[in-house]
């Protein structure tokens, strides 16, 4: 294979196989043919690709929307896998709609990040929701997602939808506004990202908290929690959320296209009391449409640790604080088979 199947071009920028680009292989005789990202220096998760549908570049990441063979579009960012068509509404769906369902009354939500659009069409779909505040800081992501995720048009265009451009941290520290329900759609903590600062204890304290109603839920992603990765940042956040908050609660789900079992924390100061079935009637009596993967049963199990993860968020000491983070391993890589 000659020299040119070894480079990619993104937006104008040249990546290498050499460990310094975005997740995407071209081949020399076909257009493209791999989406490869590195999840460690010794693992890496490949895709056959159909085509790469767009790229693009913005201030803060590289973005690139690409049709694979097994999930269908998939939205990459810093070659790292956001979401797949074929499976997205399990990380999402799990992300939003027990936090809705455990509040009495939901009408107002923040989003921190969001960007894609998912979060906040999940959140539409419950009827009591007034107003969806969704801040994310790039513009050319929401640009981008508006643009190319069909699915997520009628969310963009709801009148119930506010966007706003800005770093979340920055926007909640502003706002006079209080809501029902924060809901963290962040990327993860990655060492010289930004993110990492909104899941630390001070952040939580003394800026989140604050902005929530009474009886107000945070729930945030809160990155892989496999047997093997639960302790990356998993447990560290779980850990850091029952140092602010009365009532934490883990879950956790398999998401295909993540190879890996993912992880979410819910916190209040009330208790969350609701059981399969209590459930199963707020999701008959409050959401339009049928969910696809989320039901009461499943959600309760979810909530069900194997032993190994349970028993290191019982452990856990860690607290996340801007001088002692931990941090999941780098961004993505273009790399050759």
């Amino acid at each position: 294979m000659g020299e040119a199947a070894n480079v990619f071009n993104l937006s104008d920028k040249k990546y290498d196989c050499n460990g310094n680009g975005c997740g995407v292989v071209v081949e020399s005789r076909r257009p493209c043919c791999w989406y490869e990202e590195e999840i460690y220096d010794d693992l890496r998760w490949s895709f056959a690709l159909n085509s790469i549908l767009h790229t693009g570049t913005s201030e803060f990441q590289d973005i690139a929307l690409l049709d694979t063979k097994h999930f269908g579009k998939a939205l990459i960012i810093d070659g790292k896998m956001q979401s797949a068509e074929m499976d997205e509404f399990i990380y999402h769906e799990c992300l939003v709609h027990p936090a809705l369902l455990y509040h009495s009354n939901p009408k107002t939500v923040f989003i921190m990040g969001g960007g894609e659009g998912s979060t906040a069409r999940e959140i539409l779909k419950h009827r009591t929701i007034e107003k969806v505040v969704m801040c994310d800081i790039d513009e050319e992501v929401v640009d981008f997602c508006r643009r190319y995720l069909v699915a997520n048009r009628e969310a963009f265009n709801n009148r119930k939808l506010h966007l706003v451009i800005n770093d979340a941290r920055a926007e909640l520290e502003k706002t006079q506004e209080k809501f029902d329900v924060i809901v963290g759609d962040l990327a993860d903590p990655v060492e010289g990202g930004p993110c990492y600062l909104l899941y630390t204890q001070c952040f939580y304290q003394n800026i989140l908290k604050p902005k929530l109603n009474h009886k107000g839920i945070f729930v945030t992603q809160a990155g892989p929690a496999g047997v093997l990765t639960h302790k990356e940042v998993f447990s560290s956040i779980y850990n850091t959320l029952k140092n602010v908050f009365k009532y934490v609660k883990a879950y956790t789900a398999h998401v295909p296209s993540f190879a890996d079992t993912w992880g979410w924390v819910m916190a209040s100061d009330e208790p969350f009391e609701l059981d399969a079935e209590k459930m199963d009637i707020g999701i008959g009596e409050r959401i339009k449409g049928e969910l696809l993967y989320l039901d009461g049963e499943s959600f309760i199990s979810s909530t069900t640790m194997n032993k190994s993860v349970y028993q290191s968020l019982l452990k856990e000491t860690h607290v996340y604080t801007e001088e002692n983070a931990r941090f999941i391993y780098g961004h993505g890589r273009a790399c050759l088979p």
